[in-house]
């Protein structure tokens, strides 16, 4: 088969195409030939040599993929060759084929074509995972939404609606604002032109924000924390700005907040497995009934992997950009 590799760390030009040995599935795992994946940006710190594959996982990038079951590992039961899915992978979605423990895979949910269902699967599991099984987001409550533009904003926005939630979102333009406004976003801020802070306090009165999902890290620790509401919620997705930061912890006690940390990648497979199934049973309807659907920018061939990180580095996209095996 033809995998995306990375020979040397490096920029885009980086990736190449190239044939590598096929998968073969082990113990409760099947393997599925790809029909797409998605960009993520711990692709992009992967190619950059930042960001290893846990221990056991396939060597190229790829955290998410849709396609069909080519082939059943031994001990798989619920599953058969054929099967159109998506699934959640520690690596290995920019290939032909890649081996997947049965524990992360999704059915392609009603009224979603193949191709678009690589969109959804690390989305939808990190939105879910931090914003209602952590964070445990309420219907009335606000959620603040950093990148909301972004494959994870984008989704967190439906969701939180689905539930009764207000949402606030940060973005870099006006386009990406509006774009945000058709998803359901009630609270659009300009991290350019705006302090989040200040507008989050005049827009909920001063109350702040219930949940923060935040893909920043560091750069906006104090921010959000002054921005939450008391019995608040911090979930951190990501280091964009930075991995190191002071933090004022009488004004946390004082607001009797929360912050989370977390990553998908690394989690062992029964915690995985627990997030796609909590996914399946209360997302999947919701994508089924035309309530939330993926939000994707634009489609590319994955043997030109480089130009769709190019892409996603020069953050010119709203939503998910997919690399398509052709």
């Amino acid at each position: 088969m033809h995998a995306i590799t990375i020979p040397e760390p490096g920029g885009p030009e980086a990736l190449v195409w190239d044939e590598v040995p096929d998968p073969v599935p082990g113990e409760g795992e099947v393997l599925v030939e790809v029909v797409a994946s998605a960009v993520n940006r711990a692709d992009v710190l992967q190619r950059q040599g930042f960001y290893n594959p846990p221990p056991g996982a396939s060597p190229y990038p790829g955290l998410e993929c849709s396609g069909r079951i080519a082939a059943l590992g031994p001990g798989v039961s619920g599953w058969a060759v054929g099967d159109e899915v998506c699934a959640l992978l520690a690596g290995g979605g920019y290939a032909e084929k890649v081996a997947v423990p049965a524990g992360q895979l999704l059915p392609v949910p009603e009224g979603i074509d193949l191709v678009r269902a690589a969109a959804l699967p690390e989305v939808a599991c990190t939105v879910w995972s931090n914003v209602f099984m952590i964070s445990h987001l309420r219907p009335g409550e606000t959620l603040l939404v950093h990148g909301g533009s972004s494959g994870i904003g984008t989704m967190a926005i439906q969701l939180a609606k689905a539930v009764g939630a207000t949402v606030a979102v940060t973005a870099g333009s006006k386009e990406k604002l509006e774009r945000c406004a058709e998803l359901g976003a009630d609270i659009l801020i300009n991290y350019r032109e705006q302090d989040f802070v200040a507008e989050i306090e005049q827009a909920t009165d001063g109350a702040g924000a219930d949940v923060i999902l935040d893909n920043m890290g560091a750069k906006y620790l104090d921010r959000n924390v002054r921005s939450l509401a008391v019995n608040g919620r911090l979930a951190i997705i990501g280091m964009q700005g930075g991995v190191k930061a002071e933090l004022n912890i009488g004004l946390l006690l004082g607001k009797r907040a929360a912050i989370s940390a977390t990553s998908l990648r690394a989690r062992p497979l029964g915690e995985k497995a627990s997030i796609v199934a909590a996914v399946r049973e209360h997302v999947w309807p919701l994508l089924a009934a035309g309530h939330v659907r993926p939000v994707v920018d634009r489609e590319l061939p994955m043997s030109d992997a480089g130009a769709a990180h190019q892409v996603v580095e020069e953050s010119g996209h709203v939503g998910k950009v997919l690399l398509v095996v052709r």
